[in-house]
């Protein structure tokens, strides 16, 4: 579980800034998604971020993301990257 705030990405065109930010337990995961494409592509954005941290057993967690047309393999990688400096950069 994540100890600490974690961050991946950059605010470059085709990536994703993400922040995130270990919660209490029973907060649920918390999103605030902006993005250039959120008409188009927000909920599949914000479904993205919740597998991924879903995947990774990170169930409280504040997530800050700003969306520059990222594809979804980008959005995984910065989330799971975010979850490991989050973790003082263990896997478990």
């Amino acid at each position: 579980m994540m100890k600490e705030k974690g961050w991946a990405g950059t605010l470059e065109s085709s990536d994703i800034y993400v922040e995130l930010e270990p919660l209490p337990a029973g907060s649920g995961i918390v999103l605030n998604v902006s993005s250039i494409v959120y008409a188009q592509f927000g909920e599949e954005i914000e479904d993205v971020i919740r597998q991924t941290l879903t995947e990774l057993g990170e169930t409280d967690v504040s997530v800050t993301a700003k969306d520059r047309g990222a594809v979804d393999c980008t959005i995984r990688a910065r989330v799971e990257t975010a979850v490991y400096r989050g973790r003082g950069g263990k896997q478990s």
